[in-house]
Order: C-alpha cells, then structure tokens, then sequence
C-alpha cells in the first residue's frame, strides 16, 4: 500500500528537479516547465493529504484551485515570454537587461 510518506517524497523530489531547473536552465521556457513543475509537486501533496482527510476533502479543493492558478500563470507566462521574443528577439534572461524601454 502506498503511504503518505511517499506521495510526499515524491512531491519533494519532484520539486527538487523544479528548483534545479530555475536555477541552472537559461532558457525562459525551462525556467517556466520548472516552475510548472514545483507547482506540480504542490499540487500532488495537496492531494495526498486530501486523501487521507477523509472528512472534509480539502485537500481536493486547494489542489483544484492550484490547478486553475497554474494555468492562469502560464499563459501569462507565455504571453509575457512572446512579447520578450518580440522586441529583444532572444528569450534568454540573462540577455535582456533593460525592459523600460
């Protein structure tokens, strides 16, 4: 039988990789996936312990709503990212350095 304890390492590692992508990766997109997947990760504790609450499902509803909030997030993401690639014509972060003008 499958525990919380390892629905929860899996969401630890699966927010691990998350943040190692956001660190390391110098692509806007990657660091995009990374934060999707830290969101993941959330999302999949929420619904571990929303099934072992088995009185108010909780659990179920918070991750619903992250599940919206993300997909609100990304396409503002995107929408952000093709206007970068627009006018700069590169979507990596390093190289954009003033985004007044």
């Amino acid at each position: 039988m499958i525990t919380l304890t390892d629905f929860l390492l899996v969401g630890a590692l699966l927010f691990c990789i998350g943040m190692y992508m956001i660190v390391s990766k110098r692509n806007s997109i990657q660091v995009l996936i990374g934060i999707e997947l830290m969101l993941n990760a959330a999302i999949l504790n929420l619904v571990a312990f929303g099934k072992y609450d088995k009185l108010n499902n909780g659990g179920q509803v918070f991750a619903l709503f992250a599940i919206v909030l993300a997909a609100a997030t990304t396409a503002v993401a995107l929408a952000i990212i093709l206007n970068v690639y627009r006018r700069y014509k590169t979507i990596d972060p390093d190289e954009i350095k003033n985004l007044r003008n």
